[in-house]
């Protein structure tokens, strides 16, 4: 079981959504003592890896494909990023209720 500083640290993991996405999951899974910490901190750098990953496949999209290919490939994208910006938060906050 974390205690309280583990919890808030595992939470700023997937939170770091926001202003640091690959930065700070992954100096926590380095640095973190914690299995649990260091679990979550791997989650979450995953989880932050997909919306880049994805931003470079709509830029592959964007040369000398079809229109069609390019509008879908845009919403499929944005769909993907925001479930995924949105399951951050939504396990940041179980964590802390943990």
């Amino acid at each position: 079981m974390m205690n309280n500083g583990e919890k808030i640290l595992a939470a700023l993991c997937y939170f770091s959504v926001l202003f640091a996405p690959f930065l700070l999951p992954l100096i926590v899974y380095f640095v973190a003592g914690d299995k649990e910490v260091s679990y979550h901190a791997r989650k979450a750098f995953v989880s932050h890896l997909v919306p880049f990953i994805s931003i470079l496949l709509v830029v592959f999209f964007l040369f000398g494909q079809h229109v069609g290919w390019i509008i879908g490939a845009f919403i499929l994208f944005g769909v993907l990023n925001f479930v995924i910006f949105i399951w951050n938060i939504v396990k940041g906050i179980q964590v802390l209720r943990w």
